[in-house]
């Protein structure tokens, strides 16, 4: 790993809950973009305390790209209900069952779930990434997709692991995503409802895509180049 990505990692790593090989799978996505002037901007379902982002635009910094725009969807205020589809992939349990149990704490102890969409401007800013070119769509993705979307798309990262949320994503930003854009997808090996929201979606999708394992839970993309 290049000590560029090392600088990055400890700066951010505590506003993320993602593996250290998903953040460099990530890191190395931005340069490809970059390196390869994929058009559009960049955008991220699922927030949480804004690390992935920072990691994002630190990257861009230093690649001289912070021109580009960076879309940020998230309810800052808690995780939807799960669904009926939404499982813990490795045990079977509902997801449900924790969703509940956490929203009981959830005053106490709202980082666990969420974080404020105040909170997450400020930790994103002490990147230094200019504000003007940050984005932030504050609700459900079902409810704000349909309101708000970018023209174009060189790398789409979707981490709010439900099934319903992923596939509205798919379903209204897919399609905008440059070809040879990069395709992130943080939950496909640990919620059962982010993977049939995935493997549903490119059934439809033809030629479909490959999707590279990253861990035990990530998977990254190339979108090519006739899929529609």
């Amino acid at each position: 790993m290049e000590d560029s990505f090392k600088e990055i990692w400890e700066m951010v790593s505590p506003y993320t809950m993602t593996s250290v090989e998903r953040g460099y799978s990530l890191y190395k996505a931005v340069d490809y973009i970059v390196a390869n002037d994929i058009p559009g901007d960049l955008v991220e379902c699922g927030v949480w305390k804004g690390g992935s982002c920072m990691l994002m635009a630190l990257a861009l910094k230093e690649l001289g790209a912070a021109e580009r725009r960076i879309h940020l969807y998230d309810t800052f205020e808690g995780m939807p209900e799960p669904g009926d589809n939404d499982y813990i992939a490795w045990n079977g349990r509902p997801v449900s069952e924790k969703w509940k149990s956490d929203q009981q704490g959830l005053t106490s102890n709202f980082t666990d779930w969420a974080v404020s969409l105040e909170n997450v401007r400020e930790n994103i800013l002490r990147t230094g990434y200019p504000e003007k070119n940050l984005e932030f769509i504050a609700g459900p993705v079902e409810e704000t997709l349909n309101l708000h979307t970018p023209e174009r798309i060189s790398l789409l990262r979707l981490d709010t692991d439900w099934y319903e949320s992923t596939k509205a994503e798919l379903e209204y930003l897919y399609p905008l995503l440059s070809a040879q854009g990069v395709l992130v997808i943080d939950d496909y090996g640990h919620f059962t409802g982010a993977k049939k929201a995935v493997d549903e979606y490119f059934e439809t999708i033809s030629p479909s895509i490959l999707l590279n394992r990253i861990d035990y839970t990530g998977r990254i993309a190339i979108k090519t180049e006739t899929a529609e």
